[in-house]
């Protein structure tokens, strides 16, 4: 249950259009539902502005059913399964495709040396807010298709930049504008992770930098990226774990959250 469900159902409470037994009822699977081997954090949303995902990868099917099962059928926003394996995601679709709205199915990293895929249903109304995913190389785009998927499944629809390493660099360059213009950049590289140092240094957005784990021996599976982006020259650059599109996606919907936050406060403050 997302706060604004929550509001809604306080309001009818009060106008008198829903009963308090009702209400109850609607309330009664907060702050958590045990189902057993899964207990379902409901009341995430309230407190953080995103709903609990499911990272699938040694979770056993029934578990995963269960999981979205106990999701999907409580109010609120997108339902997100990461790092599905493919069988994993045969299952998932084959249980809930009908009656949850068409799933929305993306790839993501290599997971356990195969491929890796995000599953979400009830993807969010699009947000007024601009972000940029920027990928390195091509070589980077599973984990900044990840990236992108979790940010669409919450209603940020992302500007992409692909293929603008800096061994051209002209590339990124001539993509200043919609750098200068952004809320939030992420910045997906591997190899020794200068993108996310090039970026920096022409945003004033917020940048959140993704090592992956692409590049020849001495990047050392995206060590090398992840310790250059830590020690990035340009100050204020964030860097999430190596692969991890999921984690860049989710720093980048705090910023936004806070963002529509100000808004509000901004929109009620004038109506006064």
């Amino acid at each position: 249950m997302d706060a604004a469900t929550l509001r809604q159902l306080l309001d009818a409470v009060r106008d008198g259009s829903v009963g308090t037994d009702e209400a109850l009822a609607a309330i009664a699977h907060l702050p958590f539902a045990d189902l057993g081997t899964v207990r379902l954090d409901h009341h995430r949303e309230i407190r953080t502005g995103m709903p609990e995902s499911v990272y699938a990868p040694g979770k056993a099917p029934a578990d995963l059913c269960t999981a979205v099962g106990g999701l999907l059928a409580a109010p609120g926003g997108p339902v997100l399964i990461s790092r599905a394996t493919p069988t994993q995601v045969e299952t998932l679709l084959a249980e809930f495709a009908a009656g949850a709205g068409d799933p929305v199915v993306t790839r993501g990293p290599l997971q356990g040396g195969g491929p890796s895929f995000t599953v979400v249903w009830r993807e969010r109304a699009v947000r007024d807010v601009a972000v940029v995913v920027a990928a390195a190389g091509t070589s980077d785009l599973a984990v900044a298709d990840e990236c992108a998927a979790v940010l669409a499944a919450h209603g940020v629809v992302p500007t992409r930049l692909n293929d603008v390493g800096v061994a051209g660099i002209h590339r990124i360059l001539g993509e200043t504008a919609s750098l200068q213009t952004a809320h939030a950049v992420v910045a997906v590289a591997g190899m020794e992770g200068a993108l996310a140092s090039v970026i920096g240094g022409l945003t004033s957005a917020p940048v959140v930098a993704v090592p992956t784990s692409a590049g020849y021996g001495a990047s050392l599976e995206g060590v090398t990226a992840m310790l250059a982006m830590l020690a990035s020259c340009a100050p204020g650059v964030n860097v999430v774990g190596i692969d991890n599109g999921f984690g860049a996606a989710c720093s980048v919907l705090r910023h936004v959250g806070v963002i529509e936050r100000d808004r509000s406060a901004l929109t009620d403050g004038m109506a006064l």
